[in-house]
Order: C-alpha cells, then structure tokens, then sequence
C-alpha cells in the first residue's frame, strides 16, 4: 500500500519540489495551496494519481475539511503532514506593514498550529506517522531585517521541540527542516545586506532531499540545511559569547 503525505504550500518552491519527489518514489500526495493556478500545473506534471486542493493554512475550517476528505480516501488516515506553507518579508520592521507582519504569524505560526491540530487523529492512525515542519536558520538568533519571520520560526522550533516529546507516546515522530536562505520564488524579489552576506545558496531540491530523508529517521528533531562554510561558521558562532553573536548579526545584516 502507497503511503500518504500532505503537503501545504505546495504549488510551488520547496512544496512543489517535495511533491514531485515524494511521486517519483510511489507515495500518493495531498498537494495544497492558495494558488490553484500553480496546483493546475503540478497537476499536469504528477497526474491524477495524487489530489490537489485548495487549502488557506489560515482558515481552520477549510483545513479540517480538506485533511478530513483525504484521510477518508485513503482508509481514515495518512502517514505524514509536510508544514511547508510559508510567508517572508524582507525589510527593516518599520518599513513594512502591520499587515505583512500580521500575515506572516497568520500564515507562519497559525496555519502550522491549524494543520497539526486537524491532522492528529489522521496521523494517529497511520503509518510511521509524521510531522515535519518548514523552520528556518533564522530560529538561531533573531534576524535584523526579518524580525517577524525570524520569531515566527523561533515558534515553529520550540512547536517542534515540544511536539517531538509529546507525540511520542502516539507513535507520531515531529521534526523540522531548517535552511538557510533558498532559491525559491519567496526569494526571488528578497534584497538587503542580510542576504547578499549570506548569499542564496541553497535550491528547492537541495531541501526537498533532505526532507525525503528525515521523514524515515526517527531520531533526530533538527535538520539544518546549509553549505558547509555556513555550518562551520553558525557552529562556531552558536558557541561564542552571546555579545559576540549579536556583534556578528549586526554586521552582516548592516545594522
């Protein structure tokens, strides 16, 4: 029997990038999305084996309804949920709107919240049953420039954290993935010191290994995903004096 996965935000970027993976190796995919447009064209590509819906991570009741029709199609339950669905702004936070941070959270914080509550009892009566969540390296330290993104992952880890203990005695493993900055279309128009020292290193497909490999291991809570000169450097910098730390961030984000 084919295993399941439900993937949000995956009309593009990482999401679409890990539907086509999980496909290619047999898997039956839920690809949500805003953009029906986008789920139209990966549609086109997997074919009709998977299902593809329009899902807001916001709104709780359309994400009930529509986790609830997949788990019906497939005996009652899937084996994981892929908390992919994200929002980022790049700016200093005065220079944005209340209304971009307030979306960042909606979509960031509430939508994983949302979509992990609705999926428990499907989960629990799956396979190996996971949680994997989109988190960032930006839940290290907090980033100048991305304040709201950056303390919306700094949810999305401690959730995790939490969750990987908690579910445990349900048989459901909780995990994130946490890149640097990534080739996506997210990025695509994203401009600032903090990213031209950092650089866009990393592409959709580079995540999307990772996330197809840590959905078999049941040991591990954290994925960093990264070059490796930014791993041998965010480890020294995780080690050094808090002051130190903060020194750094300020530069490379031109604060």
């Amino acid at each position: 029997m084919s295993r399941t996965i439900v993937i949000t935000g995956a009309g593009a970027g990482i999401g679409a990038e890990a539907a086509r993976r999980f496909a290619r190796q047999g898997w039956i995919v839920c690809a949500t999305d805003v953009n029906e447009t986008a789920l139209k064209a990966l549609q086109g590509e997997l074919g009709d084996r998977h299902a593809y819906k329009r899902m807001d991570v916001t709104d709780k009741d359309e994400v009930n309804h529509v986790l609830a029709a997949f788990a019906r199609a497939h005996g009652g339950a899937f084996d994981v949920l892929l908390n992919n669905a994200g929002v980022a702004f790049i700016d200093r936070f005065e220079d944005l709107t209340l209304e971009q941070h307030e979306l960042v959270l909606r979509v960031n914080v509430q939508g994983v919240l949302n979509c992990t509550y609705a999926a428990f009892p499907y989960l629990a009566a799956g396979r190996a049953a996971k949680v994997v969540n989109m988190c960032s390296r930006a839940a290290e330290y907090g980033v100048p420039s991305e304040a709201s993104y950056s303390a919306s992952k700094f949810f999305v880890r401690g959730f995790t954290e939490a969750m990987n203990i908690e579910w445990e005695r349900h048989g459901i493993h909780v995990c994130d993935i946490m890149p640097n900055f990534v080739d996506t279309p997210m990025m695509a128009a994203a401009e600032g010191d903090i990213v031209d020292s950092i650089g866009i290193n990393l592409t959709a497909s580079d995540v999307a290994e990772t996330i197809l490999r840590a959905v078999d291991d049941r040991t591990r809570v954290h994925w960093r995903v990264d070059t490796r000169k930014n791993h041998i450097v965010i480890g020294v910098l995780n080690r050094t004096p808090s002051r130190v730390h903060r020194a750094v961030m300020k530069r490379l984000s031109g604060f």
